[in-house]
C-alpha cells in the first residue's frame, strides 16, 4: 500500500490528518477512487443510507456585498432585482411541506430590508407549519441571531469560503475575515446547527490553503458543511478565470466527511451544474443531504450566484420527482426525519 492509501485509511479510523497530510492527499490523484469509497463507507456507517431534502428558498438577490465571485454582487447593474413579500416566502415553505420536505432553508443576498421583526415574523410563521428552518442570509449582529434563534430558527448556512486571509481580503471588499468568524463563533454559542463551507478552485487558491479550511470545518465542530467548485460568473472581476474542477470539490468534501464523520453534507447544485450526474456521484462520495430549489420560476433565473445553475428550467415538483428518481437509483433512500446532526 503506498502512503496515501495509508493515509485516507488513517483518517478514516481515526478522523484526523495533520495539513500535511491533507495536503498530500490533496495533490495526488492517484487513489481517488479510494478516497471517495472510504469516505462513502464513512458517510454509511456514521450517517446512514437516507439522503435529507431540504426545500430552498432563494427570496432576495439584492445584496449590499460586492464579493468577487457572486453575480449578485452589488456592482452587478445586469441583474434583475427581486425581494419577496413575507407572504409569498411563508407560502413557498407551505409548498416546500406539501412536496414532503421536512426543512426549508431561506436564503438571500445581504438584503437591509428585511428586518429583525420581519424576519422573526417569517420564521414563526414557518416553524408553525412543522418545519425545521436554515437561514442563510449573510453576516449579523449576535442581537439579531439571538433573536432568530429565539423565534424558532434551528440552523445557520455561512460558507467562510476560503481560510487564506490573504485571498479572503482580495475577493470580499469592505468584509472582514475576523467578523465572519465572529459570526459562526456567535451561531455556536447561540445552539444553532451550524453550516460553514467554501468554494473550491479560486484563483490563487492552493491545496495548502484548502487543507486549511477542512481543519478550520474540524476545529468549529460545524454541523454541515457546503463544499462548491468555483463557477465563474458573468460581470463579475472573476469572469474570466477558469473554473474550479469537480474532482477537487469532491476530495475537498471527502476529506471534511472522514474528519467529521457524523456531519450533514450536501451534494451541492454547483457540482450538479459542473458535471451532469455530479449530484449522484458526491452522494456516493461522502454526501448525504440535497436542497431542491422551491423558488418560482421567475424568481430562480434571477438568483444568478452563477450561470447555468442545475435545474433552472424544471418546475419545483418535476425537480423534487427528477432527484427522488435519482436517488432512489443509486439504492439511497429519501429521510422522513428532520436530518439533525446525531453527535
Amino acid at each position: 500500500m503506498t502512503d496515501i492509501v495509508n493515509l485516507i485509511h488513517k483518517a478514516g479510523e481515526s478522523s484526523c490528518l495533520t495539513a500535511e497530510e491533507l495536503t498530500k492527499i490533496l495533490k495526488d490523484n492517484t487513489f481517488n477512487d479510494v478516497l471517495f469509497e472510504t469516505a462513502d463507507n464513512v458517510r454509511q456507517k456514521n450517517v446512514g443510507d437516507e439522503v435529507h431534502l431540504r426545500g430552498l428558498i432563494e427570496f432576495s438577490n439584492i445584496c449590499r456585498c460586492n464579493c468577487f465571485y457572486c453575480g449578485l454582487r452589488k456592482d452587478n447593474r445586469s441583474v434583475q432585482r427581486y425581494r419577496m413579500r413575507a407572504e409569498e416566502i411563508i407560502a413557498l415553505a407551505q409548498t416546500a411541506r406539501e412536496f414532503g420536505y421536512k426543512t426549508v432553508v431561506l436564503q438571500s443576498g445581504e438584503d437591509a430590508f428585511f428586518d429583525i421583526d420581519t424576519i422573526c415574523r417569517i420564521i414563526k410563521s414557518i416553524k408553525e407549519l412543522g418545519l425545521a428552518l436554515t437561514l442563510s442570509i449573510g453576516e449579523k449582529s449576535y442581537k439579531e441571531y439571538e433573536a432568530y434563534k429565539h423565534a424558532g430558527a434551528d440552523r445557520y448556512l455561512l460558507r467562510i469560503e476560503t481560510t487564506d486571509k490573504r485571498l479572503y481580503k482580495k475577493l470580499h471588499p469592505s468584509m472582514s475575515y475576523e467578523n465572519r468568524k465572529r459570526c459562526l463563533n456567535d451561531l455556536k454559542s447561540l445552539g444553532y446547527e451550524v453550516g460553514t463551507g467554501c468554494l473550491v478552485g479560486l484563483p490563487q487558491q492552493s491545496d495548502e490553503s484548502l487543507a486549511q479550511d477542512i481543519l478550520f470545518f474540524k476545529e468549529l465542530n460545524a454541523d454541515m458543511v457546503g463544499l462548491g467548485p468555483f463557477i465563474p460568473c458573468p460581470d463579475t472581476p472573476l469572469q474570466n478565470t477558469a473554473a474550479g474542477t469537480l474532482i477537487k470539490a469532491l476530495k475537498v468534501m471527502a476529506l471534511t466527511r472522514l474528519l467529521l464523520p457524523d456531519i450533514n453534507i450536501p451534494a451541492t447544485t454547483a457540482m450538479e451544474t459542473l458535471q451532469e450526474n455530479g449530484r449522484l456521484i458526491a452522494l456516493k462520495s461522502g454526501a448525504n443531504v440535497v436542497m431542491p430549489d422551491v423558488t418560482s420560476e421567475d424568481c430562480k433565473q434571477k438568483y444568478t450566484i452563477y450561470p447555468g445553475k442545475a435545474g433552472l428550467n424544471n418546475t419545483a415538483l418535476d425537480y423534487k420527482n427528477t432527484i427522488v428518481k435519482n436517488i432512489e437509483s443509486i439504492g439511497r433512500t429519501i429521510s422522513t426525519g428532520y436530518g439533525f446532526r446525531k453527535k
